[in-house]
């Protein structure tokens, strides 16, 4: 962000982070993708990493319909 104080990254909702950690592990869990224990990436295949972003932010879209149409998210 040019210019800007705050970074895309910035999460604005208190407790959000562990409630994503949360989801990134059952993706994997899901996906077969074996999430590395120190948290370093870069020996992570392109198509795995790649995988489990896209379903997490599919998930992320589902639950956002679900809370606006009034249903409950599982």
């Amino acid at each position: 962000m040019a210019g800007g104080s705050r970074s895309s990254n910035t999460l604005v909702v208190p407790g959000a982070k562990q409630a994503l950690e949360q989801l990134k592990f059952e993706a994997a869990q899901e996906l077969g993708v074996q999430i590395p224990a120190d948290g370093y990436y870069g020996n992570v295949a392109t198509r795995d990493a790649g995988s489990l972003g896209g379903y997490i932010t599919k998930r992320l879209v589902q639950i956002a319909e679900q809370q606006l149409s009034g249903g409950q998210f599982r």
